[in-house]
């Protein structure tokens, strides 16, 4: 169990990182969790020395309880206040184990100025088409989420989905995994991205038509998962190979 904690760990860490230099997390704003069992979970916590999310290393990722209690030495760091949220999401939905609470811009915007993220698009990006589709739900208060009846609200806004818009606030992209939480995450930025520049534009765009549609393949949410994880795990590597060297010249 230690070497899968250890790994899990990694992930979580790895998530905060890609999120951030995706510009998803501002500073220190943000978290990635991961449900271990029924009790427990890991997430990213703060301690003294903060240098932010995009900084995350495995030693800030700490196992506590749904409820907030260590579930093992803190060494200084502290549960986000909104661990709530993340708590909420995984006593309501068995099938999600992944939490990204991020706050990114377009998003942000899109909610604040009531954009409809709508289909509109197609192979430009096939699974934020599909996120479209499928509809995305909007938590209406901007609010801190940092109670159990709050966390329920937006439990009941997400409903069956696996990712919503927190309104004046940021997003909440859940998955199977932490890579999967990661990439809903990324593909709603990239959705309310293109709205929130046509709307910049003073342009519209119709929904796409049903014979556009039915000419786009569905290669599944695992594909895409996979395929954009690597991409950006890749891209993490090696900026961090960059900073050690950097730190290794120095």
């Amino acid at each position: 169990m230690s070497a899968e904690l250890d790994q899990l760990r990694g992930t979580i860490a790895q998530s905060c990182r890609i999120l951030a230099r995706a510009g998803q997390m501002r500073g220190h704003l943000g978290h990635v969790s991961a449900r271990l069992d029924a009790q427990r979970l890991l997430i990213r916590c703060r301690a003294e020395g903060e240098r932010g999310l995009a900084f995350t290393g495995p030693e800030q990722v700490r196992l506590v309880t749904l409820d907030g209690e260590p579930a093992e030495p803190m060494d200084g760091h502290t549960a986000p206040k909104e661990l709530p949220l993340h708590s909420a999401i995984y006593r309501a939905r068995p099938d999600l184990h992944a939490v990204a609470h991020t706050h990114p811009a377009a998003a942000l915007v899109c909610g604040l100025g009531g954009i409809q993220l709508r289909p509109i698009f197609g192979a430009h990006d096939i699974p934020a088409l599909q996120m479209a589709l499928a509809g995305v739900p909007v938590y209406p208060r901007a609010v801190l989420v940092h109670s159990a009846a709050l966390g329920a609200e937006v439990v009941k806004a997400l409903g069956a989905r696996d990712v919503c818009l927190l309104r004046g606030h940021g997003v909440v992209a859940a998955g199977s995994t932490v890579e999967a939480a990661t990439v809903r995450a990324l593909t709603l930025e990239e959705l309310a991205s293109v709205h929130l520049a046509l709307a910049q534009a003073g342009r519209s765009a119709p929904d796409l038509a049903p014979d556009e549609l039915a000419e786009l393949p569905d290669l599944g949410p695992a594909f895409n998962d996979r395929l954009t994880w690597q991409v950006h795990a890749a891209n993490d590597a090696a900026c961090e190979h960059g900073a050690r060297s950097s730190e290794w010249l120095r």
